[in-house]
């Protein structure tokens, strides 16, 4: 039997200004470099993964909300789809990218919008979605999953649901090489993180090098998605993310999950 997690430390008061600061300055370092291949994505390429496709199904004429957008890659692979897209995030100078970016593949149907996440039924005025969607790496900068999984809810229309694909959180504590856990799965206090580069270009300076992060174990999402009122549809585990570990056993490096705002 494991111990359950206490309660989540409180973050510094400033966190969401610490983190702002680090995204704003890596959009110009992602805009520029290799890692997200903007030229490549404006010739076509498609950013969604294949289990992504599947369990999302048909988005043709659906509205989809993108919370935590950045650059807005993956909201556009939707709105290339047929979605009716609203991209939102925290940094200005991300949003205004994937606006540029909208309007160079002719997305005429999107819209991107500055907001932080627990502010988002406010910046949209009520409105509810079809689908809301949130991609690889956005949940460890949230410090509250309850108020994330109530802002979800109220985003969705009753029929909706949220479609969440996140890099495992057990797959986040193992060192690649040589792919063992260095860290405590139950650990829940913010992590203060000090990191001039960024994961699209270790090698660039940013002067904003400092930010806070949180760890979220699967009990935590599902837990809090059934607080909010939201029916779990499933948890689906995948072999294939963001990095490989060395051969031999394997872990789920990916979770998706689909939930679904009651009628």
């Amino acid at each position: 039997m494991h111990d359950a997690p206490g309660p989540t430390p409180a973050p510094p008061a400033d966190w969401a200004e610490i983190n702002r600061a680090n995204w704003d300055e890596r959009v110009p370092v992602h805009v520029g470099g290799k890692f997200y291949d903007l030229p490549g994505f404006v010739a076509g390429a498609d950013t969604l993964l294949d289990f992504e496709l599947a369990e999302v199904g048909e988005v043709t004429g659906k509205q989809l909300l993108h919370l935590q957008c950045h650059l807005g890659l993956d909201t556009l692979s939707w709105a290339r789809r047929g979605a009716r897209v609203t991209g939102l995030d925290f940094s200005a100078p991300a949003v205004a990218e994937a606006a540029k970016l909208a309007e160079r593949i002719g997305a005429d149907t999107a819209r991107f919008v500055v907001s932080d996440v627990y502010a988002a039924a406010e910046a949209l005025a009520g409105e509810r979605f079809d689908v809301v969607y949130t991609g690889r790496g956005a949940l460890p900068w949230l410090p509250d999953l309850a108020r994330w999984a109530r802002t979800v809810a109220a985003l969705l229309r009753p029929g909706g649901f949220l479609y969440l694909a996140e890099f495992h959180p057990l797959a986040d504590l193992v060192e690649e090489d040589p792919g063992v856990l260095v860290e405590d799965y139950f650990q829940r206090a913010p992590q203060l993180v000090e990191d001039s580069g960024s994961y699209a270009d270790q090698d660039a300076a940013l002067a904003s090098s400092r930010t806070v992060q949180w760890q979220h174990g699967l009990g935590d999402v599902v837990s809090a998605l059934a607080a909010a009122g939201l029916r779990l549809e499933f948890l689906h585990e995948h072999a294939h993310g963001h990095f490989r570990l060395p051969a031999g056993p394997r872990l789920p490096l990916v979770y998706s999950l689909r939930a679904v705002r009651p009628s």
